[in-house]
């Protein structure tokens, strides 16, 4: 069997210029659709039409689910109302809603034009639920028996409308009106005999979640029950779709992506980094960095205001980054700490106490470690007098216990009054800490010191 040749994107983009299509269609038939979407998403939009149009008609719909949202925008630009229409009716209704929710109102109307009427009309079902909420994220592809069924009747259903399903593993069993009574498997399909009724091999404890659910709620159950797809259901416990798991992953990945963002100071968006302009990056990240540049002005205020301290005791001034930089760095530890068991649900509102002395605790064992080491360094490199090696020592172990103390309090009553723990993560834990450090320092070197 000849081994099968590899292409470079180069080498892609020479065979279509040369209109060698026959080879092209050959090589990408022959590869995973996400592999084709990767590589599609590389070429110049003249190419792009090309290879895309040269693919068979099954595998390029497969395809232009995986795609980027501006390359689809890019291949939606170039289709005829016939490809499109195609493309549209050949995709998860789920793919088409994600699709939708990122392109313009006018490629929108004209993609809505170009469905089916009971297409178009689960769509705007589908629009009509909230952001974030498990409705927004389900599908109304999946498979439903009734209970009345034999096991020889449920696998004619599945072959019947199988092929136009998310997923036929699960199959839902429901009644007239839809409510939902049950699950059943095709593994428990394959294993019971054809004249078995459905009623008797179903599992009726079944975990499902309500339309307006929060998504990350939904992909919490995922994991807690290794589930491959979730049942939503209305207020009247109706069977309105379901939620897989490759649809969960994406929820992660969002949800991820969102708090990483958080931490770090800027607003969240739903472009990948590399597709975000520049003014469009710059709008997410100037409003923190103005709200944190405002609320570090407070750290120069203290600063202004112990002015005869660090007059009379210069050398107090070299300490400052040091005491800064380790309170909040103990703060960040602390506050990553707590977001990351808030966002698992291992962390509640009633274990705040238990947090705080268990973070006191480390925190008093950080301090005094690194007050010893400090002290240390202090009278042996640096050769500063007693005095003022104990008052930066003991600042310094303070400082930690107030850091550690914030850090871990902050997220968890964001949380409680309805804000995103991460928001309380690095930035804003160190610029409290700051300021909280050099009225700790300040106030001991004027007592100490017998300083005004």
């Amino acid at each position: 069997m000849a081994e099968e040749k590899e292409y470079t994107l180069e080498e892609l983009e020479e065979l279509i210029e040369k209109k060698q299509l026959v080879e092209v269609r050959a090589y990408l038939s022959e590869q995973n659709e996400v592999d084709i979407a990767v590589l599609l998403g590389e070429l110049p939009i003249d190419k792009l039409s090309i290879a895309f149009r040269i693919l068979p008609k099954e595998l390029a719909a497969d395809t232009f689910a995986h795609l980027e949202s501006d390359v689809q925008l890019n291949l939606i630009k170039a289709f005829s109302d016939n490809e499109l229409n195609y493309i549209i009716n050949n995709l998860f209704l789920d793919d088409t809603v994600d699709m939708i929710e990122e392109m313009p109102a006018n490629v929108v109307k004209r993609i809505l034009q170009n469905c089916d009427p009971d297409t178009r009309r689960e769509i705007n079902e589908l629009l009509k639920y909230p952001e974030d909420s498990a409705g927004s994220i389900m599908t109304t592809e999946y498979v439903r028996l009734e209970e009345n069924m034999t096991v020889e009747d449920a696998f004619k259903r599945i072959r019947a409308v199988g092929v136009d399903k998310e997923t036929i593993y699960t199959c839902y069993v429901t009644n007239a009106k839809k409510e939902i009574l049950g699950i059943v498997t095709v593994k428990d399909l394959l294993l019971a005999d054809y004249a078995d009724k459905i009623s008797d091999i179903m599992e009726t404890n079944v975990i499902y979640v309500g339309t307006q659910e929060d998504q990350e709620s939904v992909v919490k159950l995922f994991d807690k029950y290794d589930f491959i797809a979730i049942p939503v259901v209305d207020n009247e416990k109706r069977l309105v779709g379901i939620i897989t798991f490759d649809d969960a992953i994406d929820v992660i990945q969002e949800e991820n992506t969102e708090d990483i963002e958080m931490m770090a100071a800027i607003t969240p968006t739903d472009k990948p980094y590399i597709n975000t302009g520049v003014f469009e990056t710059y709008k997410k990240r100037i409003p923190w960095l103005l709200l944190l540049m405002i609320s570090a002005t407070f750290t120069g205020a203290i600063i202004t205001k112990y002015e005869t301290a660090l007059g009379a005791y210069v050398i107090l001034t070299a300490y400052i980054p040091m005491l800064m930089d380790t309170g909040g760095n103990a703060g960040s530890q602390a506050s990553v700490s707590i977001i990351r068991g808030l966002s698992l649900d291992e962390i509640k509102f009633s274990d705040i106490f238990r947090i705080q002395g268990k973070e006191l605790l480390v925190a008093v064992l950080c301090g005094f470690t690194l007050g010893v080491a400090n002290f240390a360094k202090l009278l042996i490199i640096d050769k500063v007098g007693l005095v003022i090696a104990a008052i930066v020592c003991l600042t310094l172990l303070l400082t930690v216990v107030v850091a550690k103390f914030v850090g871990c309090t902050l997220p968890i009553l964001a949380k409680r009054i309805g804000f995103d723990p991460a928001v309380m993560a690095s930035p804003f834990i160190t610029t409290i800490v700051d300021a909280l450090s050099l009225i700790i320092y300040f106030q001991f070197a004027s007592h100490i010191l017998h300083l005004s």
